[in-house]
Protein backbone atom coordinates (compact mmCIF):
# COMPACT_ATOMS: atom_id res chain seq x y z
CA UNK A 1 0.00 0.00 0.00
CA UNK A 2 2.94 2.36 0.85
CA UNK A 3 4.54 1.41 -2.72
CA UNK A 4 1.15 2.38 -4.60
CA UNK A 5 0.75 6.11 -2.30
CA UNK A 6 4.14 6.83 -3.11
CA UNK A 7 3.81 5.93 -6.72
CA UNK A 8 0.54 7.82 -6.93
CA UNK A 9 2.08 11.16 -5.64
CA UNK A 10 5.07 10.77 -8.15
CA UNK A 11 2.20 10.73 -10.93
CA UNK A 12 0.17 13.27 -9.90
CA UNK A 13 3.22 15.05 -9.09
CA UNK A 14 5.25 14.44 -12.79
CA UNK A 15 3.29 16.74 -15.02
CA UNK A 16 3.53 19.94 -12.49
CA UNK A 17 7.22 19.30 -11.87
CA UNK A 18 7.75 19.49 -16.02
CA UNK A 19 5.68 22.50 -15.72
CA UNK A 20 7.83 23.82 -13.46
CA UNK A 21 11.28 22.91 -15.47
CA UNK A 22 10.06 24.15 -18.18
CA UNK A 23 9.29 27.82 -16.86
CA UNK A 24 12.74 27.75 -15.50
CA UNK A 25 13.82 27.07 -19.02
CA UNK A 26 11.62 29.46 -20.88
CA UNK A 27 13.31 32.21 -17.90
CA UNK A 28 16.76 31.49 -18.41
CA UNK A 29 16.07 31.39 -22.22
CA UNK A 30 14.29 34.96 -22.20
CA UNK A 31 17.69 36.02 -20.76
CA UNK A 32 19.55 34.24 -22.72
CA UNK A 33 21.92 33.28 -20.29
CA UNK A 34 23.47 30.32 -21.80
CA UNK A 35 25.52 28.86 -18.89
CA UNK A 36 21.80 28.08 -16.91
CA UNK A 37 20.27 26.28 -20.00
CA UNK A 38 23.11 24.44 -19.76
CA UNK A 39 22.56 23.43 -16.48
CA UNK A 40 19.54 22.85 -16.71
CA UNK A 41 20.05 20.33 -19.70
CA UNK A 42 22.38 18.24 -18.10
CA UNK A 43 20.14 18.30 -14.94
CA UNK A 44 17.31 16.79 -17.18
CA UNK A 45 16.49 14.47 -18.91
CA UNK A 46 13.90 13.40 -22.12
CA UNK A 47 11.63 16.34 -23.07
CA UNK A 48 12.90 18.82 -20.76
CA UNK A 49 16.61 18.15 -21.65
CA UNK A 50 15.74 18.64 -25.51
CA UNK A 51 13.72 21.93 -24.43
CA UNK A 52 16.56 23.17 -22.43
CA UNK A 53 19.00 22.58 -25.47
CA UNK A 54 16.51 23.94 -28.00
CA UNK A 55 16.60 27.34 -26.33
CA UNK A 56 20.08 27.43 -25.65
CA UNK A 57 20.39 26.88 -29.37
CA UNK A 58 18.35 29.86 -30.24
CA UNK A 59 19.99 31.87 -27.77
CA UNK A 60 23.27 30.43 -29.12
CA UNK A 61 22.71 31.54 -32.68
CA UNK A 62 20.99 35.03 -31.39
CA UNK A 63 24.73 35.35 -29.61
CA UNK A 64 26.60 34.16 -32.83
CA UNK A 65 27.88 31.27 -31.35
CA UNK A 66 26.43 29.31 -34.34
CA UNK A 67 29.10 26.40 -33.62
CA UNK A 68 27.38 25.89 -29.86
CA UNK A 69 24.31 26.27 -31.79
CA UNK A 70 24.53 23.39 -33.85
CA UNK A 71 26.44 21.34 -31.28
CA UNK A 72 23.06 22.09 -28.67
CA UNK A 73 20.36 21.12 -31.55
CA UNK A 74 22.52 17.63 -32.51
CA UNK A 75 22.02 16.83 -28.45
CA UNK A 76 18.14 18.15 -28.71
CA UNK A 77 17.65 15.82 -31.49
CA UNK A 78 19.03 12.44 -29.69
CA UNK A 79 17.08 13.59 -26.58
CA UNK A 80 14.03 13.64 -28.47
CA UNK A 81 14.43 10.18 -30.62
CA UNK A 82 13.44 7.78 -28.24
CA UNK A 83 10.37 9.48 -27.42
CA UNK A 84 9.21 10.94 -30.78
CA UNK A 85 6.19 8.54 -30.52
CA UNK A 86 4.87 11.22 -28.06
CA UNK A 87 2.80 14.29 -29.90
CA UNK A 88 4.57 16.83 -27.92
CA UNK A 89 7.86 15.58 -28.43
CA UNK A 90 7.38 15.15 -32.12
CA UNK A 91 6.35 18.08 -32.37
CA UNK A 92 9.66 20.02 -30.69
CA UNK A 93 11.71 17.75 -33.06
CA UNK A 94 9.97 19.31 -36.10
CA UNK A 95 10.77 22.87 -34.73
CA UNK A 96 14.48 21.02 -34.13
CA UNK A 97 14.86 20.16 -37.70
CA UNK A 98 13.50 23.38 -38.84
CA UNK A 99 16.29 24.99 -36.49
CA UNK A 100 19.05 22.94 -37.94
CA UNK A 101 17.87 23.75 -41.75
CA UNK A 102 18.22 27.42 -40.79
CA UNK A 103 21.59 27.48 -39.15
CA UNK A 104 22.76 25.57 -42.41
CA UNK A 105 20.89 25.42 -45.68
CA UNK A 106 22.74 22.76 -47.20
CA UNK A 107 21.04 20.59 -45.12
CA UNK A 108 17.69 21.39 -46.10
CA UNK A 109 17.26 18.22 -48.34
CA UNK A 110 18.12 15.96 -45.14
CA UNK A 111 16.24 17.89 -42.35
CA UNK A 112 13.24 18.69 -44.89
CA UNK A 113 12.47 15.48 -45.05
CA UNK A 114 12.93 14.30 -41.13
CA UNK A 115 10.44 17.79 -40.50
CA UNK A 116 7.82 16.75 -42.86
CA UNK A 117 7.69 13.07 -41.01
CA UNK A 118 7.87 14.47 -37.39
CA UNK A 119 4.86 17.40 -38.30
CA UNK A 120 3.07 14.73 -39.57
CA UNK A 121 3.41 12.24 -36.43
CA UNK A 122 2.61 15.01 -34.35
CA UNK A 123 -0.55 15.85 -36.70
CA UNK A 124 -1.75 12.44 -36.15
CA UNK A 125 -0.80 12.23 -32.43
CA UNK A 126 -1.89 16.06 -31.19
CA UNK A 127 -3.44 17.89 -33.84
CA UNK A 128 -4.88 20.33 -31.06
CA UNK A 129 -1.53 21.39 -30.21
CA UNK A 130 -1.17 24.99 -30.06
CA UNK A 131 2.72 24.60 -30.46
CA UNK A 132 2.56 22.20 -33.60
CA UNK A 133 0.50 25.19 -35.45
CA UNK A 134 3.13 27.54 -33.74
CA UNK A 135 6.19 25.15 -35.43
CA UNK A 136 4.18 25.28 -38.48
CA UNK A 137 4.17 29.16 -38.27
CA UNK A 138 7.27 29.60 -38.11
CA UNK A 139 8.02 27.15 -40.95
CA UNK A 140 5.72 29.15 -43.31
CA UNK A 141 7.40 32.44 -42.08
CA UNK A 142 10.93 31.47 -42.96
CA UNK A 143 10.72 28.83 -45.76
CA UNK A 144 11.38 30.35 -48.97
CA UNK A 145 8.00 30.05 -51.14
CA UNK A 146 8.73 27.51 -53.20
CA UNK A 147 9.36 25.63 -50.67
CA UNK A 148 6.23 26.30 -48.85
CA UNK A 149 6.41 29.93 -47.61
CA UNK A 150 3.81 32.30 -46.99
CA UNK A 151 3.47 35.47 -44.61
CA UNK A 152 -0.30 34.65 -45.02
CA UNK A 153 0.36 30.90 -44.05
CA UNK A 154 2.00 32.32 -41.12
CA UNK A 155 -0.86 34.78 -40.48
CA UNK A 156 -3.12 31.65 -40.37
CA UNK A 157 -0.91 29.34 -38.44
CA UNK A 158 0.34 31.54 -35.66
CA UNK A 159 -3.60 32.78 -35.40
CA UNK A 160 -4.43 29.04 -35.19
CA UNK A 161 -1.88 28.44 -32.37
CA UNK A 162 -3.29 31.89 -30.56
CA UNK A 163 -6.78 30.29 -30.38
CA UNK A 164 -5.43 27.30 -29.06
CA UNK A 165 -3.63 28.53 -26.01
CA UNK A 166 -7.09 29.84 -24.92
CA UNK A 167 -7.03 26.24 -23.82
CA UNK A 168 -6.44 24.88 -20.02
CA UNK A 169 -2.66 24.23 -19.63
CA UNK A 170 -1.11 22.62 -16.90
CA UNK A 171 1.98 20.70 -18.36
CA UNK A 172 4.02 21.16 -21.24
CA UNK A 173 2.66 24.93 -21.82
CA UNK A 174 5.50 27.34 -23.59
CA UNK A 175 4.89 28.86 -26.60
CA UNK A 176 1.79 31.40 -26.42
CA UNK A 177 4.03 34.73 -26.45
CA UNK A 178 6.22 33.27 -29.28
CA UNK A 179 3.07 33.21 -31.22
CA UNK A 180 1.47 36.54 -30.82
CA UNK A 181 5.37 37.82 -31.82
CA UNK A 182 5.74 35.71 -34.72
CA UNK A 183 2.21 36.38 -36.31
CA UNK A 184 3.50 40.03 -35.81
CA UNK A 185 6.30 39.40 -37.74
CA UNK A 186 4.89 38.49 -40.53
CA UNK A 187 2.01 41.17 -40.46
CA UNK A 188 4.81 43.72 -40.62
CA UNK A 189 7.03 41.30 -43.77
CA UNK A 190 3.22 42.11 -45.04
CA UNK A 191 3.23 46.57 -44.41
CA UNK A 192 0.73 45.98 -41.41
CA UNK A 193 2.95 47.57 -38.87
CA UNK A 194 0.03 48.45 -36.51
CA UNK A 195 -1.18 45.06 -36.36
CA UNK A 196 2.85 43.79 -35.94
CA UNK A 197 3.06 46.17 -33.14
CA UNK A 198 -0.83 45.08 -31.51
CA UNK A 199 0.61 41.50 -31.74
CA UNK A 200 4.02 42.51 -29.90
CA UNK A 201 2.24 44.33 -27.46
CA UNK A 202 -0.34 41.25 -26.71
CA UNK A 203 3.16 39.16 -26.72
CA UNK A 204 3.86 41.49 -23.56
CA UNK A 205 0.42 40.68 -21.70
CA UNK A 206 1.40 37.40 -21.80
CA UNK A 207 4.53 37.46 -20.52
CA UNK A 208 5.46 40.87 -19.30
CA UNK A 209 9.19 39.83 -19.72
CA UNK A 210 9.28 38.83 -23.31
CA UNK A 211 12.73 40.21 -24.15
CA UNK A 212 12.17 39.18 -27.92
CA UNK A 213 8.85 41.75 -28.37
CA UNK A 214 10.29 44.27 -26.11
CA UNK A 215 13.05 44.63 -28.79
CA UNK A 216 10.69 44.70 -31.61
CA UNK A 217 8.58 47.42 -29.88
CA UNK A 218 11.91 49.46 -29.29
CA UNK A 219 12.87 49.19 -32.97
CA UNK A 220 9.27 49.65 -34.32
CA UNK A 221 8.61 52.98 -32.35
Amino acid sequence: MKTLIIATSLALLSPLSQANDITEIDSAANRMDIDRLSQLSEQSQGYEQAYALYRMAISANILSQKDQAQAALTRAEKALSPIADQGEAATLLASVYGMQIGLDMSQAAKYGTKMAGALNDAETLVPQSPRLALVKAIAAYSSPKDHGGSMKNAIAFSSKAIDLYREPCDNICWGEAEAYTWRGLAKQNLGDKAGAIADWQAALQVQADYAWASFLLKQNH
